[in-house]
Order: C-alpha cells, then structure tokens, then sequence
C-alpha cells in the first residue's frame, strides 16, 4: 500500500477545509481549463470529460465548470495560458516525489518548489530520475467495513482489473481513463466509495519507519500542494497506519 494513497485519504477528510479557501476548486477549474484547449465538448475530448469528471466528484458546480471550459476554449475574456511541468525530487529517507504542475510562469514555482525542498529537508531530483519509478493508475477507494467478496464482485462487473485491502476499507484499481466510470457502477452497485482520482502510482515502495522521517515527507507534501500551482504530489513512500496518523496529527 502506498503512502500516497492514504495521504490521499487523509486530505479527503480536510476536504471542507480546502474547499473553504477556494484552493480545491481553483486547482480543478485549472485543470478543466488546460483540458478544454484540446476542444470544449467532452463526449469529444477524454481528457476534458476526465477533467470534468474529477471536479464534479470533488463537488465542484456545473457552472464554474462551464466558465472554466469556455476560458480553456477561448470563449472567455479571462483566459490564460498555461504550461504543464512534472517536477521530481526525494524526501528524507529516499522516498521519491512527482510534483504536477499547471503555471503560467516557470521560473515562480520552479523557485517555489526549490525553496520548499531546501526548507524542508528534501531535494530536487534530474528529470527522469523519479518518473520512471511511476505509472498513472486509477485508484478508488471505498468506506470501512464493507464485505471483501461483495466489493470483489462489484469491482470485476465495474471493469476493475485489482482490488487491495487498505486498513477497514479497500483500493479498487482501474485503468485511468475508466476511474470515474468504475466509481460510478460501484456506486449503482451499492458500494460506497470516499475518493476516487488517476494518481501516477509507483510499484516499489520506500518503507518509512521513523516518525521524524514521516513527519517531514507530511510537511513537505503539505508545503507543495499549499501552491496554487501544483496540482498534486504523487510518493512511493510504504508508512504504517499508526505511524501516518502520528505523523498527520502533529
């Protein structure tokens, strides 16, 4: 099990908070409208029926959605022009960071990621040095306590390929472009989920032991996506249910 996918976990839970400061929404608005400049109908462009679906599950109205496609489409005054970047580095114990990155100036966040890093303990990595650990993956992930062999079943009709316990609740895989779909069908089936979203996920995991080291790669996850201009940070770091919630509650 992935560190990234119970971070991912955790910040669900702090979602009312995030969405208070506009940061959740603002970040889904961007991503809606890089994805439209490739065409504002999303029957016809994947990416953007992807994009529209991701800020739907994360409450985002249909209307913002709407202003957001006619921005990336050229249809509003507002528009702006931005550039995608995936930035790599290590957080102390070796564990290995994907920063994704939507901006409309490169030398800000380069130098915003830079000083989050030599704050913090952390450090930038050569490009292809952390990436080729990763793969985009579709990853769901249901409440507690539903029964395995139910989720199982409901899982495989979904169009599923994996399913993983993950502490009372369980991780249902999917290819990335069918998350949303996948969620949905689970959802008609009866099972519930709590997040659900196409993370670059890594194979080989980095086991993270100490808590000094936990809370570190907690702070500088929570530092980077603080910015407006990232998008998300994917890990490999493999941390113990005890340990994740010691380190998040400090």
């Amino acid at each position: 099990m992935s560190g990234h996918s119970k971070w991912a976990t955790i910040k669900h839970k702090k979602g009312a908070a995030d969405a208070a400061r506009g940061k959740l929404f603002a970040k889904m608005a961007r991503q809606v409208e890089v994805a439209a400049k490739g065409g504002s109908d999303p029957d016809m462009n994947a990416t953007l029926r992807t994009a529209v679906q991701k800020a739907k599950a994360a409450s985002m109205t249909n209307d913002a959605i709407d202003r957001a496609i006619k921005r990336g489409s050229g249809e509003g005054a507002d528009a702006v022009n931005y550039e995608t970047i995936m930035y790599e580095g290590y957080a102390p114990g070796g564990v290995a960071l994907l920063i994704d990155v939507l901006t409309d100036n490169r030398n800000r966040i380069s130098a915003d990621v830079r000083q989050v890093f030599s704050k913090l303990g952390g450090s930038m990595a050569e490009p292809g040095a952390v990436g080729w650990q990763f793969a985009r993956r579709g990853v769901i992930v249901t409440v507690d306590g539903l029964d395995g062999d139910d989720v199982m079943l409901a899982a495989l009709e979904a169009g599923a390929d994996d399913i993983v316990a993950q502490g009372d609740a369980w991780r249902i895989m999917s290819d990335p472009s069918d998350v949303y779909d996948v969620k949905a069908k689970l959802e008609e089936a009866g099972i519930e989920t709590v997040s659900a979203d196409s993370p670059m996920v890594a194979e080989n995991l980095i086991e993270v032991t100490e808590l000094k080291d936990a809370k570190a790669i907690l702070r500088i996850l929570e530092a980077l996506e603080e910015n407006d201009d990232v998008q998300d940070v994917f890990s490999n770091f493999d941390i113990s249910d005890e340990l994740m919630e010691a380190a998040a509650s400090e």
